[in-house]
């Protein structure tokens, strides 16, 4: 009897251990299933929250499509306008019209800052016939006149000053060429605005304390070609140099006068003219002046 008593009891408490592991595995369960539920509910938020978006954005993009349906009409009925005789007629006098005020508002500027050029001690003249450097393309180009034989409003500019300071430097002619210099940046900056031409070195005007930014001079040539792109944005900045000789200082000066008549050069070539060489500022702005208003300006 003890033996038997002693068996039931030992399979009694395996069963009791059997009941309690499947209790412990049915617990585990409910907790995966009740993640599991917790998860597919939040799924089922961002499944509705995705769908409110692509809701909004297909609506988004039907407007979209249908304002590019509107435009691509617009758009084939303006070729189709153009392509007619009239239409071609109609878009070149328009053109003609535009450069006959561009020619109108720079025949202005000429006025207000006249480039003459010296033929005596006191006496200046237009020299209507001076020039002129060619359409590009064209060979055929006469010897620019010589920088100092030319003036601007009654001012000579000379670079002497720019490239080589002493103490017995006239100060009145650095003064001199520095007013020049303004007059000729204000010009350039009229000009520039006129032909609607962004100028690769910008101007800020100050008369004779005017200064022209550079782009390329600020960038940190420290910085990583890998981090180049990132970098361009950030460490790129308008570098300024002063139209007029700071202190002992030419170089600067010197360097802004070359970027200016980069930027009378970049007018130049905008219209299909060469330029007179990197040491002309007033030939080319002369030239400048010359070409706008000529006839051929209206009728290219």
């Amino acid at each position: 009897m003890t033996l038997q008593g002693d068996l039931v009891k030992n399979e009694s408490l395996n069963k009791l251990n059997e009941l309690e592991e499947m209790r412990e595995r049915l617990e585990a369960r409910k907790v995966v299933m009740a993640n599991m539920s917790t998860r597919c509910k939040v799924a089922t938020e961002d499944a509705k929250k995705q769908e409110e978006m692509l809701s909004t954005e297909v609506r988004s993009l039907l407007v979209a499509g249908t304002s590019l349906s509107v435009a691509r009409k617009r758009l084939q009925e303006a070729n189709r306008l153009l392509t007619e005789e009239r239409g071609c007629v109609k878009l070149k006098n328009v053109q003609r019209k535009l450069r006959a005020r561009q020619q109108y508002m720079i025949s202005q500027v000429s006025l207000l800052y006249p480039v003459k050029i010296l033929v005596g001690p006191a006496q200046e003249q237009e020299l209507e016939s001076y020039s002129s450097s060619s359409r590009l393309g064209n060979p055929s180009a006469s010897k620019p006149v010589n920088q100092g034989s030319l003036t601007i409003l009654g001012l000579n500019l000379t670079l002497l000053p720019f490239t080589k300071m002493s103490f017995f430097t006239d100060k009145k002619e650095v003064q001199r060429s520095a007013t020049a210099l303004g007059y000729v940046a204000h010009a350039v900056s009229l000009i520039a605005s006129y032909l609607q031409v962004p100028l690769r070195y910008p101007l800020r005007l100050g008369g004779s304390r005017s200064y022209i930014n550079d782009h390329a001079s600020s960038i940190d040539p420290a910085s990583s070609d890998l981090s180049l792109d990132t970098t361009l944005s950030a460490n790129v900045k308008l570098a300024e140099f002063p139209l007029f000789v700071e202190g002992q200082d030419t170089t600067r000066a010197a360097y802004a006068v070359f970027l200016l008549n980069k930027d009378i050069e970049q007018l130049l070539n905008f219209i299909g003219v060469k330029s007179l060489g990197p040491r002309h500022v007033l030939a080319n702005l002369k030239e400048l002046l010359r070409s706008v208003q000529s006839s051929e300006y209206i009728d290219t």
